[in-house]
């Protein structure tokens, strides 16, 4: 079968698409025929080498993926034929079939494509952690999401709003603009504008925003403090260097600032998550949005683009 292959880490043009054996499930594991794979942000720190967790190399990117289980070891329940996403990769995901333990595939539901499945997994468990299980977020707050066009922004904002919350969106162009309304959010801000935190602001009537998402804290996460209501809090999902605040901000709000890496999360809390996203894509509730699909030799243009500030939606490799 063909995969991506990383075989130092570096730039994107260090992934290549070559030749390799099928993988072959063992007792509690699954071979998942790839029909669409996610690619994140994430994807491309850790082949860049600066992510906190670092494969042994060579290894082959991902952990999102959408397909159909091709074959199953012993003692596994679910059913070859049946239509998954992954969570996790025992082989990685940038190829023509992947290797997953049983339990990181999850159902897909028959009126998600495959695309869309690709699209779930990091995004939406992201932005469902971090709303309910990080900020403890609850009906009737304000959720400033920065980068709300990209993949986890859309799902914060689908989620957001099905939960009952008032939503302020951020992205850099008129199309994204124009998805992060059309996907729930209340208002839709530039931010490329210097005062779109002032125009936050100013939409809570001077109160200030409960919860922030924030993508580049390294950039707006000192911002972020001045524009908290009383008990704000704001979830730290990325960040590309280091910041200077003034704790004062934080002190005078009786604020909080969380952090969160998906990885780290209890298997508790995924199971929770898991049940969670299938009822919301089952009921349509969450809408999985792709922006572009690209062929799966066009990894290193992807993850270019994944860094992008322009980000649209979700993109998504075909094998």
């Amino acid at each position: 079968m063909k995969a991506v292959r990383v075989h130092e880490f570096g730039p994107p043009e260090v992934m290549r698409l070559e030749e390799v054996p099928d993988p072959s499930a063992e007792a509690g594991q699954v071979v998942v025929r790839v029909r669409a794979v996610g690619v994140n942000p994430v994807d491309a720190y850790v082949r860049s080498g600066s992510y906190a967790r670092k494969p042994l190399l060579p290894y082959t990117p991902g952990t999102d993926a959408a397909g159909i289980i091709e074959s199953v070891g012993s003692g596994v329940a679910i059913k070859e034929g049946t239509r998954v996403y992954t969570s996790a990769s025992l082989s990685g995901v940038y190829a023509e079939k992947a290797l997953c333990q049983e339990t990181d595939v999850h159902e897909l539901p028959q009126n998600v494509s495959f695309s869309q499945g690709a699209a779930i997994n990091v995004p939406y468990a992201t932005a469902y952690r971090a709303l309910f299980q990080r900020a403890h977020a609850i009906a009737g707050e304000t959720v400033l999401v920065h980068g709300a066009s990209g993949g986890v922004g859309v799902a914060a904002v689908q989620i957001a709003r099905g939960a009952g919350m008032s939503v302020i969106g951020t992205a850099g162009t008129p199309k994204g603009r124009e998805l992060v309304l059309k996907e729930g959010a209340h208002a839709a801000l530039d931010h490329k504008a210097e005062d779109h935190m002032d125009q936050a602001l100013a939409l809570t009537g001077g109160r200030g925003v409960d919860v922030v998402l924030e993508m580049l804290a390294n950039v707006n996460l000192g911002k972020d403090l001045r524009i908290l209501a009383l008990g704000g809090r704001v979830v730290v999902i990325g960040s590309r260097g280091t910041v200077q605040v003034d704790p004062r901000e934080v002190m005078s709000r009786d604020a909080a600032i969380l952090g969160m890496l998906l990885f780290l999360a209890p298997e508790r809390d995924l199971k929770s998550i898991y049940n969670a996203l299938f009822a919301g894509l089952e009921n349509g509730i969450l809408r999985p949005v792709v922006g572009k699909e690209l062929p799966l030799a066009a990894a290193p243009n992807a993850h270019r683009e994944i860094l992008e500030s322009s980000a649209y939606g979700k993109i998504v490799l075909l094998p």
